[in-house]
């Protein structure tokens, strides 16, 4: 029984504890410092005024700890036992003396809460501990528009992801743009990349409009990456003004660059020629319940189907998915290739139909043996 349990457990990618990459506990014990002093001063004087009811009125240990706690909180309930006229004029300096130390001590207290860090502290160590418990998220790094347009994609395909921010009034943007997870800091420091765990992400989509701050955005992934030896490295995305921005973020270790305005321009391109294509975009490519789907699946090199021609692995009429291209491992690509075409190690091939059907095309893509209705064909 508890060896299924294990593998359930494995299988549903399952942890015993959701331990965060980076521990802030010395930023918040840094933060707990002044307390010290009230805490030692508070402890001293119940201390004194245990000893001086002991010393001026003869009580008990029990009765003149009781006694110094009634006289040093001002409460006054009741005395203990008879007090000497000396236990009398040490009760009121005791008295004075304890209402100087608790103000003290609420004025260190108030101080502390007015700067805020102490509490920000404590909140972000709540929200690192929550986002410990994500599983192949994506880090979006900056905020701004096209933020809130992808966050929204992401919410309604429940995928799981972390939005990381320098700006100090991010909580109440994460408030108002429904941020679940997010971290205040600079992206492309490493704290914040560990903050956001970096280690279990399925991937990084930086979306500063300065090009140098996605440089050091992939630069810190790419040199994580290399320090966890991942067997799949993170897929980074990034955004670029122009074709030379995108070269260099290629280059650098980017794995796919959008160029919004290249974009853009397609689409309108594609509609002021075809007004109806508008209408197909948005109905079969891009809403969450579309009943038509499009994705790029990559042969494996354990795959059944490698050194294969397209009609051998009868793919179409087992998964009723089409496959409208093959891009090669030089990057070639074909389009709408014939039966003949041959699929290599590497290549990716372009699938459209269901999402169920192209959902069994990726099963049947990734698996080691040839399907037993195909043996014998």
């Amino acid at each position: 029984m508890s060896l299924s349990l294990d593998k359930a457990k494995k299988f549903l990618n399952w942890t015993k504890t959701s331990k965060p990459d980076i521990d802030i506990n010395t930023e918040l014990y840094e933060q707990l410092k002044p307390f010290r002093l009230p805490l030692i001063l508070v402890v001293f004087m119940m201390l004194i005024g245990t000893l001086g009811f002991i010393f001026f009125s003869d009580f008990s240990l029990i009765d003149g700890f009781y006694q110094a706690g009634m006289t040093f909180t001002t409460v006054g309930f009741t005395e203990a036992s008879n007090v000497t006229p000396a236990g009398r004029i040490f009760a009121v300096v005791f008295m004075f003396a304890g209402f100087g130390v608790c103000m003290f001590s609420f004025g260190v207290f108030i101080e502390i809460l007015k700067k805020g860090t102490l509490l920000n502290i404590i909140r972000e160590r709540n929200m690192i501990y929550k986002i410990a418990r994500l599983k192949n998220h994506f880090v979006i790094c900056y905020h701004n528009d096209f933020t809130i347009e992808l966050v929204k994609q992401f919410r309604e395909n429940h995928i799981p992801f972390v939005v990381i921010d320098p700006q100090p009034n991010l909580i109440d943007i994460a408030k108002k743009e429904r941020y679940p997870y997010f971290i205040v800091g600079e992206p492309h420091t490493e704290s914040s990349l560990l903050k956001s765990h970096l280690s279990s992400a399925k991937g990084i989509i930086a979306l500063s409009p300065n090009i140098a701050d996605n440089i050091a955005i992939i630069a810190t992934a790419r040199l994580y990456e290399k320090e966890l030896e991942l067997i799949k490295p993170y897929f980074i995305m990034t955004t670029a003004a122009n074709d030379s921005d995108s070269d260099k973020l290629k280059k650098l270790g980017a794995d796919s660059v959008v160029l919004p305005s290249k974009l853009a321009a397609q689409r309108l391109s594609a509609v002021s020629v075809r007004p109806d294509m508008e209408n197909i975009l948005d109905r079969f490519l891009y809403q969450k319940d579309s009943l038509i789907d499009i994705e790029e699946i990559i042969v494996p090199e354990y795959s059944w189907v490698r050194f294969k021609r397209l009609k051998e692995t009868r793919l179409r009429e087992i998964t009723s998915a089409d496959i409208v291209g093959i891009r090669d491992e030089n990057d070639k690509f074909i389009p709408m290739p014939s039966g003949d075409a041959l699929i290599g190690t590497g290549s990716k091939l372009l699938v459209i139909g269901t999402a169920e059907g192209i959902n069994f095309t990726r099963k049947l893509i990734n698996g080691k043996y040839k399907p037993q209705d195909l043996r014998y064909v």
